[in-house]
């Protein structure tokens, strides 16, 4: 589930804006890319929005009731619904077309990425050290999350590496 979940949404938010909003051929390997900026947002997007501030608050009351399972089910389904988001826009489908909505389209993912950097702090330290770094991203707070305004548009993110490997059974 991590790789297959959480590490394959980060990791094609990561790399489709790199593909779409890097810094301009013969710029130095180092400029990267940045978060594309946020246009004006359909229903689906409002959807995806509204479920990802409802997540802190519920991922927190399991933790403080004990209920693990459930955290890390809840944690889970934050990274469900951005993969969810990315299978419904395809993006990459419009890259040609219309790259200012692939940009609103890439926007929210990567905010969805940085809630998902903090929230996993709890349940997979390194794994969300590895994602601010990716992200480059600075102090947050568990009490900034369910925001989708945690990566300013024109941030310059890290370099995208995949968060998790596989381990074969043998």
């Amino acid at each position: 589930e991590l790789v297959a979940i959480f590490g394959n949404f980060v990791n094609r938010a990561l790399v489709l804006t790199q593909k779409y909003f890097a810094s301009p051929v013969g710029a130095s390997a180092e400029a990267g890319a940045k978060v594309p900026t946020r246009g004006a947002l359909n229903d689906i997007d409002k959807k995806v929005i509204a479920e990802v501030k409802e997540f802190p608050g519920r991922i927190a009351a399991a933790i403080e009731a004990y209920r693990f399972r459930e955290a890390t089910a809840l944690f889970m389904d934050v990274a469900r619904a951005g993969n969810k988001y990315l299978a419904e826009t395809e993006p990459w489908k419009l890259a040609s077309s219309d790259l200012p909505r692939v940009g609103t389209i890439l926007n929210i993912p990567l905010q969805i990425s940085a809630n998902l950097a903090v929230l996993a702090e709890p349940f997979l330290p390194f794994s969300s050290k590895k994602l601010k770094k990716m992200l480059a991203l600075k102090d947050l707070a568990w009490t900034d999350t369910g925001s989708v305004d945690l990566l300013p548009a024109g941030h310059k993110l890290g370099a995208a590496a995949l968060l998790f490997e596989k381990i074969e059974n043998e």
